[in-house]
């Protein structure tokens, strides 16, 4: 009889007591072992079993738990010689999951406070002979509001603590590393944080003669220059490693084998489609765990994983990146690819200036897959490597998708009153729609380096457009800034029905000097449609010049003028 699902379960030994579906990752703790590395940051999508791992290294080697009968029936219990390190190393586990703040002091109050924890824990420590009557005054003091020098040690010191008390150097683990670093780009406090960041790592990480070994996960490769500037005995495992490829997440192998066990054996192919896509190494195939965990569990498609996050750093990238940034989204919502470098050290104050680092994160954070890559030389710097990426699955290419839809969720109405009003050719109507969303709209799209009345409104208008794609998807087939005739258009939608119009749109923004108004800048528009013969695409598709219509758009900071050859000014 196959095993009841626990979802959300991240605690290895309610796991293992509850007797619950689980698929043995257990020969992680041999590999990392034996590779005998002293502090190892291993990044992999969000829900891809770290925290899970975590918990298991630690009820493996912890003292806490030694005598633990919770191995007995797992893979690492075959190994004569791991069995011995079972319960034999005092381990410091804290995670920073939860370190999702709006300001720097909110989150640095909450960092020492999950270090507090970690002393009210061992606090028999103050109570013995283990500690001097000076460091039981410091072990007692500690607090959240302590200073910088007292917290930023404090780890150190607790390894020597337990050092002295167990007569074997700590384990220290530290789960999700790097999520107090996202928040920070997102809520503009990167800075501070990176600077107090790095000294408890430094202290903590480097140096400590009472640190046996060290694991810390998380999603993204903070670069050295951020946090890890004295770490050079760091070793890295990132999703293109092939260092523990097979360790987080679910082999095809283990995702069918599943798949029979619970009498899915005809769901394969849609389960792939859905939930596969993702490479570690040259490990392909691997699946998401927390989508298939949820599939056997419901047994019904839906983007599981996709709906665990808000995916606010992703979409804050992609929603306020520049015209190339949003012209190349759109191109793998068509489900296409692009080339890029990538650099897996995550610059988080460069991501608003590189838009490879933008792709960079896309990829660490599972949303994008690489499809092929290759080295190319160039004529400037000698060789480079880049990659093709794709977006992972349909579950992924799903949250892309509402993504976007949020991005106009201030003016829902409105924008669904443009489309029905676009598709109607009720010209009144979409100029007093489309004045509305730009009026609520426009700075969402900004980057806050310039006022949004000054900006170009390029990133507002190649939003908007990615929202027509996945708005009127089913109905047309849409593509901007593509050679056609003589010249390029800003946006064609080409009928998936012959009996819809086709449309074309071409956005401009008005120049004083040549246009004294905008409606000027619509006439100049439209006459850029006749002049660079755009409606040629359409044509050579069947349909006729009476079934295309021509709109101009002006653009004059947050104001909008639509016109059509059929309508005066």
């Amino acid at each position: 009889m196959a095993k009841t699902i626990g979802i959300g379960i991240q605690d290895f030994e309610k796991i293992i007591t509850r007797n619950v579906f689980y698929i043995d990752k257990t020969l992680f703790i041999k590999k990392w072992w034996e590779s005998m590395d002293d502090v190892t940051l291993i990044t992999r999508p969000r829900r891809f079993g770290k925290t899970l791992t975590m918990s298991m290294v630690e009820h493996f080697f912890s003292v806490e738990y030694a005598g633990s009968k919770l191995f007995e029936n797992t893979n690492i219990w075959k190994d004569c010689a791991c069995r011995t390190l079972q319960g034999t190393y005092p381990v410091i586990s804290l995670s920073f999951a939860d370190i999702k703040e709006v300001s720097y002091e909110q989150a640095r109050k909450k960092i020492c406070e999950s270090i507090i924890d970690i002393y009210n824990k061992y606090a028999f420590l103050a109570g013995d002979d283990t500690l001097g009557e000076k460091e039981k005054t410091y072990y007692n003091a500690l607090s959240s509001d302590s200073d910088d020098a007292a917290i930023t040690i404090s780890l150190r010191r607790m390894s020597e603590y337990l050092y002295r008390r167990y007569r074997k150097k700590a384990i220290i683990l530290l789960d999700e590393y790097d999520t107090p670093m996202q928040e920070a780009y997102v809520n503009g406090y990167c800075e501070k944080l990176a600077a107090f960041t790095r000294s408890l790592f430094n202290a903590t990480f480097k140096g400590n003669p009472y640190l046996e070994r060290a694991i810390m996960t998380g999603i993204t490769r903070v670069s050295r220059e951020s946090i890890f500037s004295d770490l050079n005995n760091l070793e890295i495992i990132t999703t293109t490693s092939d260092k523990y490829e097979d360790c987080f997440g679910f082999t095809e192998e283990e995702v069918f084998s599943a798949l029979d066990e619970y009498c899915l054996s005809d769901k394969k192919e849609e389960v792939k489609d859905w939930y596969d896509g993702f490479i570690f190494g040259h490990k392909a195939d691997i699946y998401n765990p927390w989508s298939i965990i949820n599939f056997l569990d419901k047994q019904q498609f839906s983007p599981y994983w996709a709906n665990t996050s808000s995916n606010s750093l992703a979409g804050k990238l992609i929603r306020e990146g520049t015209k190339q940034v949003k012209d190349s989204f759109q191109q793998l919502l068509d489900g296409g690819s692009i080339w890029t470098e990538i650099d897996e050290q995550i610059v988080y104050n460069q991501l608003n200036l590189d838009e490879s680092a933008i792709w960079s994160l896309l990829l660490a954070s599972g949303y994008l897959r690489v499809k092929n890559r290759r080295t190319e030389k160039t004529a400037y710097s000698g060789w480079r490597q880049v990659y093709e990426l794709e977006i992972t699955n349909y579950e992924t290419k799903i949250m892309f998708r509402n993504m976007v839809k949020g991005w106009f969720a201030s003016s829902a109405s409105n924008y669904n009153d443009f489309i029905k009003r676009l598709l109607a050719d009720d010209l009144k109507a979409m100029n007093a729609y489309m004045n509305r969303i730009t009026k609520t709209t426009f700075s969402y799209f900004d980057s806050g380096n310039r006022p949004s009345e000054e900006s170009e409104p390029e990133r507002f208008y190649h939003g908007f457009v990615l929202g027509l794609m996945v708005t009127l998807e089913d109905r047309y087939i849409i593509t901007s800034n593509r050679e056609s005739g003589f010249g390029r258009y800003d946006v064609l939608m080409e009928p998936r029905n012959a009996q819809d119009a086709g449309i074309i749109m071409e956005f401009k923004v008005q120049d004083p000097e040549d246009e004294k108004t905008l409606a000027d800048t619509v006439k100049a528009a439209l006459q850029q449609i006749e002049d660079k013969e755009y409606t040629s695409v359409l044509e050579a598709r069947g349909i006729p010049q009476s079934r295309i219509r021509k709109y101009g758009f002006a653009f004059r900071g947050k104001t909008v003028l639509i016109g059509s050859p059929l309508y005066s000014l």
